[in-house]
């Protein structure tokens, strides 16, 4: 009680002595001029609130409130907040290193990052964590696995699974330490001397790990090179500058902010002394691209650098400098400037919904940092987007994301694939399989797996109508598969199985194959040179969710474990 009041003393001192200092300068004291109404308040309901209340946290409720007002990503982050952020932003935590998914009520693991405590005890894809510390996991929300999982490098904690096939549980005593998550989690070539790299975020390691990428990829053979940004929600902005640089030559405008005071005109270009400027490449954008890795597609649009392929991106185009408290009092989060690409146009859009959590896969540092995208439904603006001009005059539009100069709609899951997704029987099944039929078998087509698919999808209680399911037999194949060739070769084999019916990949794959130089890929994409490679796809199913990007499948996941 007494510290309460301590604190109530000190912060009303503080805020009286602010409305004095402001009150001498005509403009400032004009924004704290209700001041007095509000410690007012404060006064109110520390006296005559029905029960005691905590002055901390009304405070911080006070001041998550202003905030609020302003954008969905001008926020508060307290203490715990803050240091959660720093970590994510370095790309390393402190877990047993897994991915988690919520499957039927309990944890599901997605994926253990190869090299962590889980993946060296041997937990594996499709695991269902039935305890943690001795605690039942059943309906765990995300942050309630995350909370029991993450702790002080060390430090053990117990995770009890169900297994497919076994008839008793398993339990693994896993000792936390610091997991390195990668910006760049795989790379490789396909046919035609394609490249294919995925950037997953823009955390402090992107730049190292995209050269590392580019030499892997030239030393197997790549030509040409699509660069895969979907569902990429942004990171670090001197990292998107970076990783643009390494397409562009040296000099090359990438991006400039416009606000105040210090962030006024900030410009910023490339500076890569060896840049990969022959190769022809595509860029691969969705509604879930954001924040930097739209900064690194504009900014390679805007050059004539690479062909954008996909959907447009969501449109987060606001800078977010970190402002320390002083002590333990956390951070405050503010949006300072808006990007602009190279042609001048304004990444963002308008529209967003007010009070969405701006925390969602953040990825910020403590300067010049980018928040990542909060993933909330992009709102298209009303007024006609605004024309501008490539390098090379080429028109694109402007006020809101990333418009493909290609625009190709993801593919979609039908109900059957939605369900096997959900309940995570496409990871049971591949283990079901590899059981039965062991490595160094073949990986198998759909026509050999169906028959035995068909009847664990019954054993599971799907027994669709027949029509049903045939409509969606090349996707139930298509994802068991994947899963399959996930556990023989890791997150990279799965992604090449995923790549085989990804359009928006074949699409950009079909006319890299036909470029000779980086600006063939312009003219090949408005000829109709891909046609014949077109004639040869089946037609897109009408079914009712976006196909998922290449990586992990799950659909609600949080990697950082």
């Amino acid at each position: 009680m007494i510290q309460r009041r301590i604190f109530v003393a000190v912060l009303l001192a503080a805020l009286f002595a602010v409305g004095w200092w402001s009150g001498r300068d005509g403009g400032r004291g004009e924004l704290y001029s209700n001041l007095d109404t509000f410690i007012e308040v404060l006064h109110k309901v520390q006296e005559n609130y029905v029960t005691p209340v905590d002055p901390p946290r009304m405070v911080r409720g006070a001041i998550q409130g202003m905030l609020q007002t302003l954008d969905p990503y001008s926020q508060y982050l307290d203490p715990k907040e803050y240091a959660s952020l720093k970590d994510v932003t370095r790309g390393s935590f402190t877990g047993v290193g897994i991915e988690v998914g919520l499957r039927d009520r309990f944890p599901t693991v997605i994926a253990p990052l190869e090299g962590g405590p889980a993946w060296e005890a041997g937990l594996q894809t499709g695991d269902v964590i039935v305890r943690v510390d001795g605690r039942s996991t059943a309906d765990f929300s995300l942050d309630d696995v995350s909370n029991a999982l993450r702790g002080t490098s060390g430090s053990h904690v117990k995770v009890a699974i169900a297994r497919e096939g076994d008839s008793d549980e398993r339990e693994f005593d896993l000792v936390r330490r610091e997991i390195n998550v990668a910006s760049i989690p795989y790379a490789f070539v396909t046919a035609g001397g394609v490249g294919y790299l995925r950037l997953a975020r823009f955390s402090e390691d992107a730049d190292g790990r995209l050269a590392k990428a580019l030499t892997s990829l030239r030393g197997a053979g790549a030509t040409s090179l699509v660069l895969d940004l979907r569902s990429d929600p942004g990171g670090l902005l001197d990292q998107a500058v970076d990783v643009a640089g390494g397409f562009l030559p040296r000099g090359s405008a990438v991006v400039s902010t416009r606000g105040r005071g210090t962030t006024v005109g900030q410009s910023y270009t490339a500076h890569n002394g060896r840049p990969e400027t022959a190769w022809p490449m595509a860029v691969l954008v969705d509604e879930g691209t954001a924040s930097a890795s739209e900064i690194v597609a504009g900014a390679l649009q805007d050059l004539d650098r690479a062909l954008v392929v996909g959907e447009t991106s969501f449109g987060k185009g606001s800078v977010q400098n970190l402002f320390p408290l002083p002590g333990e009092a956390g951070a405050v989060k503010l949006t300072t400037a808006l990007y602009y690409t190279p042609s001048g146009r304004s990444i963002h859009r308008g529209g967003r919904v007010a009070g969405a959590d701006p925390l969602a896969d953040d990825d910020d540092d403590d300067d010049e940092a980018d928040s990542a995208a909060v993933r909330v439904p992009a709102t298209r603006d009303s007024a006609p987007a605004a024309l501008f001009h490539t390098a090379a005059g080429r028109t694109v539009r402007g006020g809101g994301g990333i418009t493909p100069d290609v625009v190709v709609k993801s593919d979609t899951l039908g109900p059957l694939a939605m369900a096997l997704e959900r309940r995570g029987l496409a990871l049971r099944f591949a283990r079901r399989w590899d059981t039965a039929h062991p490595a160094p078998d073949p990986l198998p087509a759909e026509a050999t797996l169906w028959p035995e698919l068909t009847r664990f999808l019954e054993s599971e209680g799907m027994r669709p109508p027949a029509d049903s399911l045939m409509l969606e037999r090349q996707r139930l194949g298509e994802l068991a598969r994947r899963e399959i060739a996930r556990r023989r070769g890791g997150d990279a084999a799965a992604a090449r199985v995923a790549l085989e019916h990804d359009e928006v990949f074949q699409r950009a794959a079909a006319i890299l194959r036909r470029a000779h130089v980086a600006g063939d890929v312009f003219a090949l994409s408005r000829d109709g040179a891909t046609t014949a490679d077109a004639a040869t796809r089946p037609a897109p199913r009408r079914e009712a969710a976006k196909r998922p990007v290449p990586k992990p499948p799950a659909r609600r996941t949080h990697p950082n474990l």
